[in-house]
């Protein structure tokens, strides 16, 4: 179950007087319900509304060294990163791609570290709209560049057939549903949370809600496998298990890289890669994915050819 904390125990948990924690609900959104005229605060939405709102990150001093030929990207998993990673390793002797899975909260962290060349992210802003730029932002001075790796269709894994019925995230709180879940530091379970905010479903209503595994493959093997019912993911696993689909949005996930990094060699070879027949052709293989903007460059903004060329 999801450890609940107390108005006095969320205070001492953020370290502020119990006054303070009323101010923090009304004007700046920590989340909490009222229960029976009582104020209560699920601990793990608590930790994540401490994460996403940190303004001030230490400095780190060190630094990758000088690019030889390891690209590292950290950040939220894809079935077509891991094989555009392979087009890579095997199209340039001498380099070599490695992936660090920390979910698009922890990739951003690795890059303003400086421990990465690239992350990625898919971190849905409280507008609905755009993504990765407020929390870019709250983390560095100088804002990275962003470029698109793709579109996707982002939603709910569902057993083949849908035996449950489900047709909506309310349906996920029907009794004898259970459903596996993804960690708090992804773009995934963001937009998961906050469709259930929207349905006015609370997570400890769900069975599974607190059972939570690492990549958009792994929710759908427990489903596959039986052992759960439903799960947040994206529409290529569901299409390469033969899993039913609950679409709720399509999802920019976003390629980052700092400014002085965005030059180096094995950036700029796998930005390459994303104009590349081999690559089109590949997430054409794959359902759910839009590359049409793939390698177009989000911030800072370039604009399109057609713009380019309309009269001042």
């Amino acid at each position: 179950m999801t450890q609940m904390l107390s108005t006095k125990e969320v205070a001492k948990f953020l370290g502020i007087n119990e006054k303070m924690v009323y101010t923090l609900i009304s004007e700046k959104g920590l989340p909490a319900s009222k229960v029976t005229g009582k104020w209560i605060f699920p601990r793990h939405l608590v930790e994540q509304w401490v994460e996403t709102n940190t303004t001030n990150y230490p400095q780190n001093q060190r630094t990758l060294p000088p690019y030889e030929g390891l690209l590292i990207i950290v950040g939220s998993n894809d079935i077509l990163l891991e094989k555009t990673m392979a087009i890579f390793n095997a199209r340039y002797p001498g380099h070599v791609s490695v992936f660090g899975n920390l979910g698009s909260v922890g990739g951003i962290n690795a890059l303003q570290r400086n421990l990465c060349h690239l992350a990625t992210s898919h971190l849905l802003q409280e507008n609905g709209s755009e993504y990765n730029f407020d929390f870019l932002k709250r983390q560095f001075e100088a804002m990275p560049v962003v470029v698109n790796f793709c579109k996707r269709d982002q939603g709910i894994l569902l057993q083949k057939g849908n035996p449950h019925s489900i047709t909506s995230i309310a349906d996920l709180g029907k009794p004898g549903v259970r459903i596996i879940n993804r960690s708090l530091a992804t773009g995934t379970r963001l937009l998961f949370d906050r469709e259930l905010k929207r349905a006015g479903l609370a997570g400890e209503r769900i069975r599974g809600y607190d059972d939570e595994v690492n990549r958009h493959m792994d929710v759908g093997l427990k489903i596959l496998c039986s052992q759960a019912d439903a799960g947040p993911g994206i529409r290529p696993v569901a299409s390469l298990l033969g899993l039913d689909f609950l679409p709720l949005r399509q999802e920019r996930y976003d390629l980052l890289v700092t400014r002085e990094r965005f030059f180096e060699k094995g950036v700029q070879y796998f930005l390459g890669l994303l104009h590349e027949k081999a690559f089109i052709q590949m997430a054409e293989k794959l359902a759910g994915y839009d590359v049409s903007s793939s390698g177009k460059m989000i911030f800072p903004y370039e604009p399109t050819p057609s713009e380019t060329q309309m009269d001042p």
